[in-house]
């Protein structure tokens, strides 16, 4: 007979049931209607519209790590969460410090 009891690895981390990943399925997928349906039909003001896509964006995010990775606050998943610490502080630094450099260029260019 087929339970719906969590896999578990060799380490003893749980890799979720079926239920887990069909619940992150449907969470996911309303998701990203949300702001497809925004985009496609515009009902709402562009600054609106925005945060709407930034936030469902971030849900999903989380959603991903919680149902998919199976990140959670356990104790066996520390050097995961400080990889994932690390890899969003890389990024945001990445990111912003390009947008820094393109904006610095950009306005050099204009000032000669």
């Amino acid at each position: 007979m087929y339970t719906q009891s969590p896999v578990r690895s060799s380490a003893g981390s749980s890799h979720g049931s079926s239920r887990s990943y069909q619940i992150g399925f449907i969470l996911s997928l309303i998701l990203t209607f949300i702001p497809f349906g925004l985009a496609m039909y515009p009902l709402l003001s562009r600054p609106v519209t925005l945060w709407t896509v930034v936030i469902a964006a971030g849900v999903q995010v989380v959603a991903h790590l919680a149902y998919f990775l199976h990140l959670n606050t356990s104790d066996e998943q520390r050097w995961n969460r400080v990889a994932l610490f690390f890899s969003v502080i890389i990024i945001l630094l990445m990111v912003g410090l390009s947008l820094w450099i393109m904006d610095s260029i950009h306005h050099n260019m204009l000032a000669h």
